[in-house]
């Protein structure tokens, strides 16, 4: 799979002086025309692609099928195909690591355009996450103005809008 990008986040400074997790996500390309599917965090206000950490053991494949189901409720998940890895490193904020090194596999598929119910975890409803189709580059400037006027914005939001501009350039 290609390689998207690798990024440091800007609070890190020497990286050989920390210790490091490691961990494994997917991200979910669903395009319908210029639509997207998406996940609109209110606590964030962005929007961000449907995925998130593959469990121990787990294909990455089987990973991404079970968050697109789990977080947005996508029926007759098909198609999948690999689009690139994005590389970070951002700040954990745990006690076994200071690091997190991630490695978010991203694939495009096709899925059925009516929604079932997603089965979000506590902490997404808390968040106020909710799963919708959005025209991209409606997306793109949202998230734009959220990087620009929010001091609410959460770490993932440069990740998922060089996503989304290269999906948008790539794809759409």
């Amino acid at each position: 799979m290609r390689h998207l990008k690798t990024t440091i986040h800007p609070d890190l400074s020497e990286l050989d002086q920390k210790s490091i997790i490691q961990r494994r996500a997917t991200r979910a390309i669903a395009l319908m025309g210029d639509k997207i599917l998406l996940l609109y965090t209110e606590r964030y206000q962005d929007f961000s692609l449907p995925g998130g950490g593959i469990d121990e053991g787990e294909d990455v494949i089987a990973g991404l099928v079970r968050e697109l189901e789990e977080e947005t409720g996508a029926q007759n998940i098909r198609n999948i195909k690999p689009f690139g890895i994005f590389e970070e490193f951002r700040p954990w904020y745990k006690e076994n690591a200071d690091v997190m090194h991630m490695h978010s596999y991203c694939y495009t598929c096709h899925v059925d355009p009516e929604l079932g119910t997603p089965n979000f975890e506590d902490y997404e409803i808390k968040n106020g996450m909710q799963a919708k189709w959005v025209n991209i580059h409606e997306a793109i400037a949202h998230n734009e103005h959220t990087i620009a006027n929010s001091a609410k914005k959460g770490l993932s939001i440069e990740r998922e809008t060089f996503l989304l501009h290269l999906i948008a350039k790539e794809l759409v």
